[in-house]
């Protein structure tokens, strides 16, 4: 039986909370990184990609040296409107949450799968690096053909907004329209 790719991410990011709250019992810090990703429409040929990146320190120690980088975002494909892949901080506290955010303009139309980001951290009781990874992101489906689907959303958004107006007024003119009816009918029967 094939899996689709967006149920063997949410299996491996349930994988990954599972094994947080295990290890961050230990005398140590412990990453856990959380790598998001929203398209938003800026023209017919245009979308641009918002990507965020939290990192929480589930461990009991402070992590030090502590460096994002991110680099699954080709040149090729994307232009970099602000912000950067990579990041650094002298130092994330037990139970503390850093954030990194960036935002990218898409050049070529097509599914993109993003590596998940890479983080390094140093310890003071061991002398290498330590690395923890983010989870990866769901694919992206760029410059997609979204008319059909976007017709749909749109009812929903004004069904979702204005349904309950428009079923009052429905109602009154239902009602206004019987009363008047039956009016006229007792009116002729007279």
């Amino acid at each position: 039986m094939a899996q689709s790719p967006s149920a063997i991410i949410l299996v491996i990011g349930a994988l990954l909370l599972f094994a947080s709250s295990i290890c961050a019992d230990g005398e140590s810090p412990f990453l856990v990184a959380h790598k998001k990703a929203t398209l938003k429409r800026r023209g017919p040929d245009t979308e641009r990609v918002s990507v965020s990146i939290d990192i929480y320190n589930r461990g009991s120690m402070s992590a030090y040296d502590v460096s994002l980088t991110d680099d699954s975002w080709d040149k090729d494909l994307f232009d970099f409107i602000h912000g950067n892949t990579s990041k650094s901080w002298k130092r994330l506290d037990a139970n503390a949450l850093v954030s990194h955010s960036f935002e990218l303009e898409t050049k070529v139309k097509g599914l993109f799968y993003g590596t998940p980001a890479l983080i390094t951290f140093k310890i003071p009781t061991k002398a290498a690096v330590q690395v923890a990874y983010s989870t990866p992101i769901l694919p992206l489906d760029i410059l997609a053909d979204k008319t059909i689907n976007g017709k749909f959303e749109l009812a929903k958004r004004l069904l979702a907004n204005y349904g309950s107006q428009v079923s009052v007024i429905s109602l009154v003119i239902i009602f206004g329209y019987l009363i008047a009816t039956s009016a006229k009918s007792s009116g002729k029967r007279s």
